[in-house]
């Protein structure tokens, strides 16, 4: 090899002029912009010191409160309102019903005194064509001399076939025979009718009630066709009657009639039952 030959350089190859002179302008400028700002800021900053006013809103906001306020006071005010109306509506329906139950109580009432009123009246005239009836057979048994069978024997005219306690029933109502007959009357020599019946199941153990209506719906109803000794025969409805006796068998009764006969055993026949209860 030639040691003339040509070596390459490691330096980099110049710039361009132009090159060069477009980055100084570009750094000029740069450094002109900078200056220009400077110089036309201010050398110090002084303190702000005005003061900025922001707009006032509790006027709003105590007229929303207000509103707020006087609508929770109506809805109080309404609940209140409706609180003694449904008190009033309650009290006046209390009322009412209280009214109607005490109108219904009454009408029961007046209804029950005027059946016991027409009971009562009902009884007084059939005891008064009782009365005039026996009074007439009376006088004309005694007319006949015939003392044995008149409507007011003291003897009975039956010997009752009954057994146990009926027996003992029968027994006694048949030893009261030719007592008296006292209204109210409960022994032991004088007698009304219901009271002689309490009076004798009374000796068995049983306790009936006091007055004839009673008496007559204390046991089982039975036909007048199927009678046995101690059963209770009564005159008038059953609830309603205004007499009672005691059925004694063969077809006879013993029963406290009335203060012209007194306490008289006779035939059914001679006095016809309503209708009769079981107690035995």
């Amino acid at each position: 090899m030639s040691h003339t030959a040509h070596i390459p350089s490691h330096r980099k190859p110049r710039q361009s002029a132009s090159k060069t002179a477009l980055r100084a302008g570009v750094a000029g400028g740069v450094l002109s912009t900078i200056a220009v700002a400077g110089a036309a800021g201010p050398a110090q900053a002084e303190p702000v010191t005005q003061t900025i006013e922001m707009p006032t809103i509790t006027a709003g906001l105590s007229t929303t409160v207000a509103a707020s306020a006087q609508a929770t006071q109506q809805v109080a005010l309404d609940l209140e309102t409706q609180a003694h109306e449904d008190a009033a509506a309650s009290v006046a329906a209390k009322t009412a019903k209280k009214a109607k139950a005490e109108a219904v109580r009454k009408a029961e009432a007046k209804e029950k005194a005027e059946a016991a009123a027409r009971a009562k009246a009902e009884a007084a005239a059939e005891r008064a064509s009782r009365t005039a009836e026996r009074t007439t057979l009376s006088a004309s048994s005694g007319s006949s001399g015939s003392s044995g069978s008149s409507a007011s024997s003291s003897s009975p005219s039956y010997s009752s076939n009954a057994t146990g306690s009926a027996a003992s029933v029968v027994a006694f109502a048949q030893a009261q025979v030719g007592d008296a007959y006292v209204s109210g009357g409960t022994g032991p020599n004088s007698w009304d009718c219901s009271g002689l019946v309490q009076a004798a199941f009374r000796t068995v153990g049983v306790d009936l009630p006091r007055v004839s209506q009673s008496q007559s719906t204390a046991g089982t109803q039975v036909s007048l066709n199927n009678l046995q000794p101690g059963d209770i025969l009564y005159w008038g409805g059953a609830g309603s009657a205004y007499h009672v006796g005691i059925y004694v068998g063969g077809g006879q009764f013993v029963g406290a009639q009335n203060s012209g006969t007194g306490v008289v055993q006779q035939s059914l026949d001679y006095d016809p039952p309503s209708g009769a209860v079981r107690v035995l």
